[in-house]
């Protein structure tokens, strides 16, 4: 994927400039469709042509000043929330779908509250514990696999990363529940693929009819999913939770500074967005991470060279993981090259100044994540997939942000890497996995993810063990 050399606009001339950056001039609604259609390649080429910092513009959102430079991303990663929204810069697009009380939409005093509530469950001693679930759920989806044909890998990581969210994060066991929760979200997701997903971010289009509209079709999938939830609250309460360690009950269980617990509306949020942004953002990381690796023999020896130093002819131990020094490597690199949020997006309460430019109140900026993993001057070559650039170093800083950064970083960051060295290493000692011949990728919008094309066929020569 071939990335152009962004313009470096003159700092005295961005120091001079009181307006905004210079950007595309056509309609919100087609610069919208046109990044839908083309994620990375938009924001590469607005690059290309303005500089590090442009203005982009969507239908009913105020505009959007993109920065691809380091010491702006570190000026907006470390202001103050108070004066920075971010749940305040995505409410327009994702308050409708995620709902009102999802972490992503909330601000200040609420935002600190219910980050404080969610953190402990996805951080600690406890990772161990999901960590066999995890493994287990790898090994039954591989078991199904078929042989010598192919199958889309994308669809596979979204079994994997959907049942380890059901099993780990819900403590879900009654089969029939696991069923409707997972076919209702699943459909769900369906709807938000390719160019359809462009038009439910629109609030012009989020009309019902019925449930004949792409709108109408989420919103019924969207109210049996609150119902199933309430009545799993509703009965994980009256059955207790104590001895159970996943991620629900002890959310069930959570109080905040003043003993209060979250509210049903909170929960229903909250795990609705966990559901669908956890899941299908692990499954898209994964997936590209098979598509890097799989053309490389080169890495993939290093990778079982490093399994069998560690683990012999056995299975990699869960407790083996942070030994797994060049598989890290490897998923950092994925996620620099081929990142599945773009950006980040925050409102500026008060004006300020930001990279050079004085920017006004009400405007929203955004730290442009994959054009500044694809900066030259940072990453030497950075469309080569090259795992050795995260080998026995660490990136400089505010130049490697797949999680986000700051106050608002990606609360299940820890939680998505340890998945992803869980699942990717039983992928990769149990099979012998080669991509489709004649596959041609192609990063599409999937969700809120960028994902590559036709879910990654794949075929699965043999079956190790």
């Amino acid at each position: 994927m071939a990335t152009p050399e962004p313009k470096l606009a003159p700092v005295a001339a961005q120091s001079a400039n009181h307006g905004l950056p210079p950007g595309p001039t056509t309609w919100p609604l087609l610069q919208m469709l046109r990044y839908s259609r083309r994620p990375y390649e938009t924001i590469d080429e607005c690059l290309h042509e303005y500089g590090n910092v442009f203005t982009a513009r969507a239908p009913g959102q105020p505009p959007i000043v993109t920065f691809a430079d380091p010491d702006a991303l570190r000026e907006i990663y470390a202001a103050d929330a108070d004066e920075m929204h971010g749940g305040e810069g995505v409410a327009p697009i994702l308050g409708p779908i995620l709902g009102t009380n999802s972490l992503l939409l909330l601000d200040g005093a609420r935002h600190r509250r219910e980050r404080r509530l969610l953190m402990p469950p996805f951080h600690g001693e406890r990772m161990h514990l999901y960590g066999q679930i995890m493994r287990e759920i790898t090994d039954r989806a591989i078991d199904r696999w078929p042989l010598g044909r192919p199958f889309r890998i994308h669809h596979e990581m979204q079994s994997i990363t959907l049942d380890v969210i059901l099993r780990a994060v819900f403590g879900l066991e009654e089969e029939l529940l696991v069923a409707a929760v997972r076919d209702t979200l699943l459909g769900t997701l369906r709807l938000f693929e390719g160019v359809t997903a462009a038009f439910l971010a629109v609030p012009a289009f989020q009309y019902e009819l019925g449930g004949l509209t792409p709108w109408g079709r989420f919103v019924r999938h969207r109210r049996r999913l609150d119902a199933l939830l309430r009545a799993e609250f509703a009965r994980r309460r009256s059955e207790g939770t104590s001895g159970r360690t996943d991620v629900l009950s002890l959310l069930l269980g959570a109080r905040d500074e003043s003993g209060d617990p979250m509210t049903d509306e909170e929960l229903v949020d909250e795990m609705f967005t966990v559901l669908g942004a956890g899941h299908e953002t692990t499954a898209s990381a994964l997936s590209w991470a098979l598509y890097h690796v799989l053309p490389r023999p080169d890495v993939l020896e290093r990778l079982h060279a490093e399994r069998r130093r560690v683990a012999g002819d056995g299975p990699v131990d869960v407790g083996d993981l942070p030994k797994l020094e060049y598989l890290d490597a490897v998923i950092k690199e994925s996620t620099r090259v081929t990142p599945v949020a773009t950006q980040t997006i925050r409102r500026l309460k008060i004006p300020m100044r930001i990279g050079g430019w004085d920017l006004p109140a009400g405007v929203n900026v955004s730290a442009a994540i994959s054009a500044t993993h694809h900066r030259s001057d940072l990453w030497p070559d950075p469309a080569h997939f090259d795992p050795d650039r995260f080998v026995g170093t660490r990136p400089a800083p505010y130049t490697f942000l797949p999680f986000g950064g700051g106050e608002r970083r990606c609360l299940g960051a820890a939680f998505a890497a340890y998945e992803m060295k869980v699942v990717l290493a039983r992928i990769l000692s149990r099979t012998a996995l080669r991509l489709a011949p004649g596959y041609r990728m192609r990063p599409v919008l999937r969700a809120i993810t960028v994902a590559p094309s036709e879910g990654v066929p794949v075929v699965l020569d043999r079956r190790i063990g």
